[in-house]
């Protein structure tokens, strides 16, 4: 494993190891998913978020999330090794980790393009592996999965760390780990959060159903938050910053299963806390029938305020992120509050009608908001010569669009 720290720069891992790949081996192509975002509150209202999440049930940071942070920003990399990789073979295994990013998550995509491009690949290379991780619970062949082939798949991540990829998309996430400060375990707890999947269809309460969102999302941000890079003058510590990448994550996730809930109740799942179903009257047999009643409409009202709640802790934290990255994070932060908003204009019927935020909202949402979001999202642009103003409101059209 590449042991991590809190370095931004791109050759924090230098050292070579004795092993070349050749552009010839096996190369893989799978569809990609993930939503990778972080932001930060401030320091002076800390104590006001810790004292509003324990009321939600929830510790401010979970001891398996203190631990990762932990790691991520204490522990040194000095005796990383970096392989040698054939660089055509290399520069393959990037493209193609950028085709899958573009076809699969075309908003995220175009979201990266305004970051560096070292940045860019090491984001579509954590993004590759996390959709080759959900697709074996979530893909065509999910009907044969099983504990054995996650252990195997943990195995092979180790590989990864240790510096024997098994494909040309494992090669990509090799390379990445050795330029920036990434640790195992977020890697490690997501596929904990696929085990999950494999064994439980429900959650007993919202300490549980926290406890898959960072597993299968929050994970996704303590990954991206060294690529995506803090800003030199950020005034706040690295730990507020990996702790309020969770909070988005986790609004994002909550947000998924509001949007899904039909679609899931048709596989027998229910991604809801079970007792606060109970306290409105709600049985797993009402989800599965898929009626919506008053008790349910006042039952999504709350589970739709928590995901805000989330959201809001979120928002302030991007004004600490590397200008290049924080698109990506204002972008899913916009476009995922209007998934709560389209359940609401649904008369928060989620169990028959899937939420949608159709492209031309999407376009609009994307370019009116340019004019009320903080300036520091977009100065590094503005003053730049080749993003004009057309150009500018071009990308944020295309960003908006699937």
């Amino acid at each position: 494993m590449c042991p991590a720290t809190l370095s931004y720069s791109s050759n924090s891992c230098l050292n070579a190891r004795n092993e070349n790949f050749s552009s010839q081996k096996c190369r893989g192509k799978l569809p990609i998913r993930a939503e990778v975002l972080t932001v930060s509150p401030k320091k002076r209202e800390q104590k006001k978020i810790h004292e509003l999440l324990t009321a939600q049930g929830i510790a401010h940071t979970h001891r398996r999330v203190r631990e990762v942070v932990w790691k991520q920003t204490h522990v040194t990399n000095d005796f990383c090794r970096n392989p040698s990789f054939d660089p055509v073979f290399l520069d393959e295994a990037y493209e193609l980790c950028r085709n899958i990013c573009a076809e699969y998550a075309k908003t995220f995509y175009l979201g990266t393009k305004l970051m560096t491009a070292e940045r860019q690949k090491a984001i579509w290379a954590i993004y590759v592996w996390c959709r080759r991780t959900d697709e074996l619970v979530d893909g065509p062949n999910a009907d044969y999965m099983n504990n054995l082939v996650l252990d195997r798949w943990e195995e092979r991540l180790e590989d990864i760390f240790n510096y024997k990829p098994y494909d040309m998309l494992d090669a990509a996430l090799t390379d990445t780990i050795c330029k920036f400060p990434l640790d195992i375990k977020p890697f490690k707890d997501m596929i904990d959060g696929m085990r999950m999947d494999t064994r439980k269809s429900q959650y007993a309460n919202f300490q549980e159903l926290y406890m898959y969102c960072y597993c299968v999302a929050g994970t996704v941000g303590l990954m991206s938050v060294p690529i995506m890079g803090i800003a030199p003058e950020c005034p706040v510590s690295a730990q507020t910053v990996y702790n309020s990448a969770l909070h988005l994550g986790i609004g994002n996730q909550l947000t998924n299963i509001l949007r899904d809930v039909g679609e899931d109740a048709l596989r027998g799942r229910v991604y809801l806390p079970q007792d606060e179903l109970a306290q409105f009257g709600i049985r797993d047999e009402d989800v599965f029938a898929r009626k919506v009643t008053d008790q349910w409409r006042e039952f999504m009202k709350e589970q739709i305020r928590r995901a805000r709640f989330y959201f809001n802790l979120a928002e302030e934290g991007a004004s600490h992120l590397n200008k290049a990255s924080r698109w990506p994070v204002w972008s899913s932060l916009i476009l995922y509050r209007k998934i709560l908003d389209a359940i609401e204009g649904n008369d928060y019927d989620n169990l028959t009608k899937r939420a949608y935020v159709g492209r031309a909202k999407k376009r609009y949402f994307c370019i009116s908001n340019r004019k009320h979001l903080p300036l520091f999202c977009f100065s590094n642009l503005e003053a730049d010569k080749r993003l004009g103003e057309f150009k500018f409101d071009l990308m944020m059209t295309k960003v908006a669009g699937f």
